[in-house]
Order: structure tokens, then C-alpha cells, then sequence
């Protein structure tokens, strides 16, 4: 599995030199539209408490696209992920989908042993 310190959202790596691209590579995590769950937190939100679980069910759907992303990158043979980006979107019914990609790279340290 690719450590987390090597994805980045830059397009180089310092310290690094980038062996081989083994091109680009996503990750999707989603989640339906739960209506007994979006009740109680649009009426938490009008009292001021729910928020905190909106923010962990993004932030678990963004880990779950991160992981699928590194998952496909190692697969390749990468050991790291370069210019990782983003994107999240809110379907009509409620679903939320969030995409993760960037480039897969293996890398080695720089050095007069690698150079």
C-alpha cells in the first residue's frame, strides 16, 4: 500500500526522483441520500449540534476514494501518487459522490546511489 506522505497534491516530489509514470488512476466512494439520517441533521443543524456528523461522513468518503485511488496506484506498482485532486458532487435524490485521482509514479530517493 502507498504511505499516505507519498500523495501529494503538487506535480513533483522534493527530494525525489520520479522512476517511472505508470499514468492517471481514480477512486470513487458514495453514499445514497439516507432520509431518516438527513432529517435529524437538518433538525440538529437548526439547534446546532449535527454538524460534526456531516463533516465525518465526508470526510469517510473522502478517505474511501483516497484508498481506492493508492489501491489501483499500488496495483500498478506505483509507490506514490502525484497532482491528487478531488472532486465531490451532490446527486438530485441527495447521493453524494466523491472522485479521487491523480498520477501514479514510482519514486526513489535522490542520492549518489540512485542518481
Amino acid at each position: 500500500m502507498i504511505a499516505p506522505e507519498n500523495v501529494a497534491t503538487f506535480d513533483d516530489l522534493v527530494g525525489v526522483t520520479i522512476v517511472r509514470r505508470y499514468g492517471y488512476v481514480s477512486g470513487i466512494a458514495a453514499r445514497p441520500r439516507n432520509r431518516f439520517r438527513a432529517t435529524f441533521r437538518s433538525l440538529g443543524m437548526l439547534i446546532g449540534v449535527a454538524a460534526g456528523e456531516y463533516l465525518s461522513d465526508a470526510e469517510q468518503l473522502r478517505r474511501e476514494a483516497l484508498e481506492a485511488m493508492t489501491a489501483r496506484a499500488s496495483a500498478l506498482g506505483a509507490n506514490a501518487v502525484i497532482g491528487a485532486s478531488f472532486h465531490v458532487s451532490e446527486g438530485a435524490d441527495g447521493s453524494c459522490k466523491v472522485v479521487a485521482f491523480g498520477e501514479a509514479v514510482l519514486i526513489a530517493p535522490e542520492g549518489p546511489a540512485h542518481a
